[in-house]
This record gives structure tokens, C-alpha cells and sequence, in this order.
């Protein structure tokens, strides 16, 4: 090999920002032989703290930098020798934009979560992408593989996202998964900083949010920090030996989340669980390299400034190095005191989700506080399966009860108001696992999800009544919007091209949704429920004196029930709004006519003039 032989291929980030409150840059340079190369900068107020290479190739390079306070924006050059061989390069300082992102989302906000593959084809130019290494032909009966969808489709579309009155899209995970097949569902990372060119580019993205902004509605990008791709670079050519957990060799999680906060686990099966990987196609990356740990921290931050974005979802959150995850958490925030983060605690039982969620007093009494602002409520997912119409029960009620039983126990959380509350997901099977002759069940789940404590997310499809079950394949719950794609028969973006139940469904959503924005009462206020009797359930939530006041009868009968027991939370003799209709009504009318009739599955939602 020639002396001085080395080459400056790739740095991460492709650029950054003046005026950070952390100054300190890590570049992550890859190049053949660049590890034996000397680094310098020709800015003298830029200071050079440390340059490393860790990985046995040599062809890894990380430059850390500490950027001066005030700096001026504009180009650093950057400069390698070995020998007599010299390489230089310019690398942009961006000036800091006006921000119209990382204004986080809350219990006032409704999310809408979209698989872009199967949301709309918005451009079939880049369906197949011929410089990548797995191209992926785009074929629509194979549910495995993909559909075609893109960024382009989404924003197509945003006037029918829009009027269903959601404020906030959380779009699957959208960056490179150049993978065998094409990892549609973009949960295998190949590149940390570009969106996968078959869904548009970084361009595409950066415009969708700029959409969406402008209509008011905020961005959730959905990320992952366990895994990446298995034909990332990282492992054909590895920057450190323990970039990769076990090895970097193929070993099975355990899948058992509990024992990383169950205080009798053995460190074999804990650390199975978080070392080991999900499937071959995603290795484990290893959260405890710092070096890797700054890089992924880095590239939060790059995207929140680059995109303008305004919350993560971190996929897969426990199985990631909690303690390391908790610093990421800490260095986004103090960035951007205002953005949201939710992760990916998947977890049946309230007791173990409360523990991850910021400020557990059960964590703190084992040490931990792992930081995360917003958990997910996996369990409530799995107790309003027996409101749909596919759940039979011998008391057909008691699924009110359940429900009952189950916001009871917000206590446990440090802030209930902080919790993501779902019926469905993309890896979940679906509400419904066919399409109902009837949506009066449907309607009650749908209720109870947009008028409970909590943050409310929404799957795409739910407002057309979009059935699957999962044990069938992911794909069956992964389904394509009707209209999204070329050759489609129906157009179900459009009211036109829905079923009288579809358009029944979707106006339903759409009411409450809509109703539900500014209203502090059903978003951010206090909680009281009677206890389901005669299979009625009732409660209230109440701010500044605002009532939203919400009844179902849970039986398929028509029932009578004495109301004088809510008279504590419900005065006699007061007109509410109707929400759904728009008409007066009286809750209680008199002590003298207490007993009020419910239709079977009879809804109300009252607000108080």
C-alpha cells in the first residue's frame, strides 16, 4: 500500500449549526485508511478536544470539536494528512432558523400515525430507486414487500387528514432501509441521515412538515436507537468492536421486558433481553460506546433542526441501554425545552409501563429515573378489544367495567395527562378484525379513546373502518388506503368513494376531533367516573368550570337508570350541549323525573354552555 493512502468518503453530519447550547460536535468520518490520517481545522477559534480511532479497519475517524460561543456561521475547512498525501474539506456552520418545529405535542393534540408505503403513492417516478443495492420492485398483492407509498402521497392528502380534525401525523420511521425486500415498514435503518429515496428524499420530508405547519399541525418522527439495518455500513465494517451487541453476531432477545426492572432477574436474562437482537436483519447497536451514543444523540437533534419536526417516538425503548437513553432524553430537551418525546414500552400491565415514564416514584425508589416524558398505554389497547363488535361477552357490558378498572389505576403514573393512549397501532391487530354491520361498540371505543385523560392516537385507516387481523401477517394490519394508489376502483379520501358506514365512521371521528381542539375541559381537565351500574358508565371532566360531561349505556338493551347519583358532579335542571348533535339537553331534569332512558348503546357527550 502506497504510504499516505487514505480517503475522506463520508462525515456525520453532513452539516450543523452555530449557536447550540451544547458547542460540542462529534464528526464521524469514514474513509479507507482515514484513522492513520492527523486532523486539523483552520478556524483557530474552533478547538480540536480529541480525535480517536477505535475500529480494527482503520477506516474510522471521530473528530471531536468544540464549536466557539457566538460563532459566525460559514464553512470550516477541514483537513487530513498522511505522509505526503493531503485532503481537505469544506463543512457547513448553518445559521440557526426562526423555529417552527419542536413545539412538542400534549393531551390537547390528537395524533394520526401513517405507514407512508401504504398511505398514498404520490409519485411513481421513485417506486424503484436503481442505484440502491436492493432496488425493491413495487408489488401490491405481496404484503410483505412494498406498496409504493410516499411522502408525496401524505401530502396529497393533507386536506383529508386535515378536515378529520387531528393535530398532529406521526409517520413511521422514514429514513434508508436499502434491506433485501425494501423493509417497507422502515424499521431497519441503513442511514441515519437520509430519508429512504423511494420515499421522496430528505427534501420531500423537510416539505411535508412545512405542510403540515402551515395547516397547524405538528410532525412526530418515529425513530430507532436499539437497531439498524443489517446492511448498514456499521456492520460490514464496524467503527469500534463493540459497536454491536453479542459481538455482532446473530443472538436472540428473550423479548422478556420485565426483567429490566424486576429486582430478582439474573444479569444472563437481563442483559438477553436488551443485548440481544430482534431478528438477523436488525442488529443490536450498543447504546454504552460513547462514541456511538453522541452520534445517535447528535442525530435527534440534527433532524429536530434540519426538519423542523416537533416530537419523536422512539421505538423499541426499553430494549435500548436505559441509563444512556435517559442522557439522550436530557440532551434533546435541553436543546429544545418545549419538544416531546414518547417511547415504545410495550407492556400489558400499568404497573410496569408507570415505571418508565419521567419521575416514577417506584423507579426512584430503585435509583432510576429514566426521563422519558410520555409512555405508551399498551394495556388499554388490549382491555377496549371488548367493546368492538368481534368480542363476545355473556355480560356485554363488562367492558365498560374493564375500562373502569383500568383508568383507575392512573394513579400510578406520575402524570396521566402524559400518557399516549391507542386503540391500535401498526403492530397490533386491528380494532376491528372485520368491517361491522354496526358501529355503535366501535363508536363507544372511539369515544372513550378522545375523551379520557390522555394524549389520543389514532390509526390511519380507523376512520374507514380498516379491519386485520395481525396473526394473519403484518401486512393485514398494514393495508393501503383506498384511492391512494394508480388503478385504484375507489377513492376513499373522498366522501363519494366511501360506504354510508365509512362516511358514518368518519364523520364520527371527525366531530369529535374537531370539537375536541381548544377544549381545556376534555384535554386537560380533572377526571371523575362513577362506577358502570345497570351498564351505564358515567364521568366528567371539568376545567375552570367548563363540564364535558360523557354517558354510555354498554348493553345492546334499551335501559332506565335513576340519575339522581350523579348529582354531585351533574346539577339538575342545566342545559348542555348536545356535542354530537348541537341540541339542549338536560343531563338530570328534576328529582322528581330522576330515571333517564339510554338507547342500547346509547352515547352522550355534553358540554356546558
Amino acid at each position: 500500500m502506497a504510504a499516505g493512502n487514505f480517503s475522506v468518503d463520508r462525515i456525520d453530519p453532513p452539516h450543523w449549526w452555530a449557536g447550540m447550547n451544547d458547542r460540542t460536535l462529534q464528526l464521524q468520518v469514514y474513509g479507507r485508511n482515514i484513522g492513520e490520517a492527523s486532523f486539523a481545522v483552520n478556524n483557530p477559534e474552533v478547538r480540536v478536544d480529541s480525535v480517536v480511532s477505535p475500529s480494527e479497519s482503520g477506516n474510522w475517524q471521530f473528530v471531536y470539536l468544540t464549536l466557539p460561543e457566538g460563532m459566525t456561521p460559514g464553512d470550516l475547512r477541514l483537513e487530513w494528512t498522511k505522509g505526503k498525501k493531503h485532503i481537505s474539506k469544506d463543512y457547513q456552520i448553518k445559521k440557526r432558523v426562526a423555529q417552527r418545529g419542536a413545539a412538542g405535542f400534549t393531551s390537547a393534540d390528537v395524533l394520526y400515525l401513517v405507514m407512508p408505503d401504504r398511505f398514498a403513492d404520490g409519485d411513481t417516478t421513485n417506486n424503484v430507486i436503481k442505484n440502491m443495492k436492493f432496488p425493491a420492485e413495487v408489488d401490491r398483492k405481496n404484503p410483505n414487500i412494498r406498496h409504493g407509498g410516499d411522502l408525496t402521497g401524505i401530502r396529497s392528502h393533507l386536506n383529508y387528514i386535515d378536515s378529520l380534525g387531528v393535530t398532529a401525523v406521526w409517520v413511521n420511521p422514514v429514513l434508508e432501509n436499502d434491506m433485501p425486500l425494501g423493509s417497507y415498514h422502515g424499521y431497519a435503518t441503513t442511514d441515519y441521515y437520509n430519508v429512504d429515496p423511494r420515499f421522496g428524499g430528505n427534501e420531500e420530508y423537510v416539505a411535508l412538515i412545512s405542510d403540515l405547519h402551515d395547516r397547524g399541525i405538528k410532525t412526530v418522527m418515529d425513530m430507532i436507537f436499539n437497531h439498524c439495518g443489517s446492511e448498514h455500513i456499521w456492520m460490514a465494517d464496524p467503527p469500534a468492536p463493540d459497536w454491536i451487541n453479542c459481538g455482532g453476531k446473530f443472538t436472540q432477545t428473550n423479548h422478556r421486558l420485565s426483567t429490566v426492572m424486576d429486582p430478582y432477574a439474573s444479569d444472563y436474562d437481563r442483559d438477553l433481553t436488551v443485548d440481544g437482537w430482534f431478528v438477523a436483519e436488525m442488529p443490536d447497536l450498543n447504546q454504552k460506546n460513547p462514541h456511538l451514543m453522541k452520534y445517535l444523540i447528535q442525530n435527534s437533534i440534527w433532524w429536530i433542526e434540519e426538519s423542523q419536526i416537533d416530537a419523536i417516538r422512539m421505538d423499541t425503548y426499553p430494549y435500548a441501554d436505559r441509563d444512556k437513553m435517559g442522557e439522550w432524553v436530557a440532551a434533546v430537551e435541553k436543546e429544545y425545552p418545549d419538544f416531546t418525546i414518547t417511547g415504545e414500552c410495550w407492556f400489558v400491565e400499568p404497573a410496569m409501563e408507570q415505571y418508565w415514564q419521567k419521575g416514577s416514584p417506584v423507579a426512584a425508589a430503585m435509583g432510576v429515573d429514566t426521563k422519558l416524558p410520555v409512555v405508551m398505554d399498551f394495556a388499554l389497547m388490549t382491555k377496549v378489544k371488548d367493546l368492538a363488535p368481534f368480542r363476545k361477552r355473556t355480560d356485554s357490558w363488562n367492558g365498560l367495567n374493564d375500562i373502569y378498572t383500568h383508568l383507575a389505576m392512573d394513579f400510578i403514573y406520575p402524570d396521566p395527562k402524559k400518557v399516549l393512549r391507542f386503540l391500535d397501532n401498526h403492530d397490533t391487530e386491528r380494532v376491528i378484525l372485520e368491517e361491522p354491520s354496526s358501529l355503535d361498540r366501535w363508536k363507544q371505543a372511539i369515544t372513550l379513546l378522545l375523551t379520557m385523560p390522555g394524549i389520543p392516537q389514532l390509526y390511519y385507516g380507523t376512520e374507514l373502518l380498516m379491519s386485520g387481523d395481525r396473526r394473519i401477517g403484518d401486512g393485514n394490519v398494514r393495508k393501503d388506503m383506498p384511492g391512494g394508489f394508480p388503478g385504484d376502483t375507489t377513492d376513499a379520501f373522498t366522501a363519494s368513494g366511501r360506504t354510508d358506514l365509512q362516511n358514518e365512521a368518519y364523520d364520527f371521528i371527525s366531530r369529535i376531533c374537531n370539537w375536541r381542539k381548544g377544549n381545556k375541559a376534555v384535554s386537560e381537565g380533572t377526571m371523575k367516573h362513577f362506577i358502570p351500574e345497570d351498564g351505564l358508565y358515567v364521568y366528567v371532566r371539568e376545567s375552570d368550570g367548563k363540564q364535558v360531561i360523557v354517558m354510555m349505556n354498554g348493553t345492546d338493551e334499551e335501559i332506565g337508570v335513576d340519575m339522581t347519583r350523579y348529582k354531585e358532579s351533574i346539577p339538575q335542571g342545566v342545559i348542555y350541549t348536545d356535542v354530537m348533535t348541537g341540541a339542549d339537553v338536560m343531563a338530570i331534569e328534576s328529582e322528581n323525573e330522576p330515571v333517564r332512558l339510554f338507547a342500547p348503546r346509547e352515547i352522550l357527550i355534553l358540554e356546558s354552555k
